[in-house]
């Protein structure tokens, strides 16, 4: 368990030091340089006597450093959200496989559980740390130790309920994400009405070009951070179903093929 923390902080740092390299290089090339072009162009088109409202440019909307940052946290946490899905799809394909093979019209007894625990313990080592195969060793063991189907049943669902846990608790930095890109967003609408303030007096000499800017800024900011958080939001709800459909279907599963074939021979 302590391995599999460890390669999944590493994978997390390399992410974001990936996410950051990418989305900075992006905005130099592409974002900071559209955006002063069409705010060059707007500025010709007033000097010209041009003042026909234009639709924004989606330029002018990412290019502030707030909006950089809810973008380099966005591709992060779906990188951290993709590493997920993939260990969530390849612990379900083991729902897949005859991990506990009865033969049919034949009961596991105490006495046979040990022969039954030797395929599943046969698995690799990452396969072995996956849920079902967990909850079907203890189970196993558990039988074989107290010659209890119900003690059984309950050492299964304490270890998927456990499991249940770690999964939502290991959600907590998605969450934290999630929080931080709106909040960023604000920090850019106080810069902007700060800005904006500061060019008050411009405002009432009659230049307003300082004060939209700011202005700007401040609502760009704002909109960029809702729009990554609601998306966000949406694929860290979708990944949280699919934790959850996980652990139903494992103590599904074994239900199906492990304790309803547990019989106890009852000595008279």
């Amino acid at each position: 368990m302590k391995r599999i923390l460890a390669s999944e902080f590493l994978f997390q740092l390399f992410a974001l030091l990936l996410s950051l390299i990418v989305v900075h290089t992006f905005y130099v090339a592409v974002v900071t340089p559209n955006a002063d072009a069409v705010a060059r162009a707007a500025q010709e088109r007033v000097a010209a006597g041009d003042t026909s409202a234009r639709p924004p440019s989606v330029w002018v909307i990412l290019k502030d450093y707030e909006q950089e940052s809810c973008v380099v946290l966005m591709f992060w946490c779906i990188a951290i959200m993709g590493y997920k899905g993939a260990m969530l799809r390849r612990e379900k394909q083991l729902l897949e496989r005859p991990l506990v093979q009865v033969p049919g019209g034949t009961s596991i007894l105490p006495e046979d559980a040990r022969e039954y625990l030797r395929p599943i313990q046969a698995l690799p080592a990452e396969a072995r740390r996956a849920l079902l195969p967990r909850a079907l060793i203890t189970g196993l063991q558990r039988f074989a130790a107290t010659h209890s189907i119900q003690d059984a049943a309950a050492s299964i669902r304490e270890v998927c309920e456990t499991e249940g846990e770690r999964l939502d608790s290991e959600l907590s930095m998605i969450r934290y994400i999630g929080w931080a890109i709106p909040s960023i967003g604000f920090i850019g609408t106080v810069r902007g009405i700060g800005m904006a303030l500061t060019q008050a007096h411009r405002a009432v000499e009659g230049d307003i070009t300082g004060v939209t800017d700011a202005l700007g800024v401040a609502f760009n900011s704002t909109f960029v951070a809702l729009v990554i958080s609601i998306l966000l939001m949406f694929l860290m709800h979708q990944l949280q179903l699919q934790q959850e459909r996980l652990v139903l279907e494992a103590q599904a599963y074994c239900d199906d093929r492990l304790l309803g074939h547990l019989k106890v021979t009852r000595e008279g």
